[in-house]
């Protein structure tokens, strides 16, 4: 079985001219406003990077993300398929940009699967906040 290297959201995803790989703004949090008849929610701009080093592994594999809402539904799984070479430290990654609109908010868990075994899991906390009118200025005395 290959070995997980990394599993997080970010903001953006560098790929340098040498190969090497820069994340900015990994999270685990996000604070937007909270939807309304006027103004439904609009998606979170995560991006996600999942990284299994191969280890002895070879092949092909599926790499699946599962989203769970806070109220314990699941959402539609995201699949990516992958292929291991079986080179220690190789490995296969995926990175990918997922417009999420949450349907609620509170703490939702992505569930990571290497074919069909649940690997492990991703935290996004989902903070609504409203927006309301400014307070008027207090007048001068």
């Amino acid at each position: 079985m290959p070995y997980l290297s990394m599993a997080v959201f970010c903001e953006k995803i560098l790929t340098e001219a040498d190969g090497a790989i820069s994340l900015i703004r990994v999270f685990d949090r996000y604070s937007m406003p909270a939807p309304s008849p006027q103004a439904p929610a609009n998606p979170i701009p995560l991006n996600l990077a999942v990284l299994f080093r191969s280890g002895i592994f070879r092949g092909p594999a599926t790499i699946k993300l599962v989203p769970n809402t806070p109220s314990q539904q699941q959402l539609q799984p995201l699949e990516f398929p992958s292929n291991f070479e079986g080179d220690d430290e190789r490995g296969s990654a995926v990175f990918a940009s997922i417009g999420f609109v949450p349907p609620e908010h509170g703490l939702y868990w992505f569930d990571v699967f290497l074919d069909e075994e649940k690997i492990t899991r991703i935290p996004l906390r989902v903070i609504f906040h409203r927006i309301g009118p400014l307070p008027s200025p207090t007048q001068p005395r």
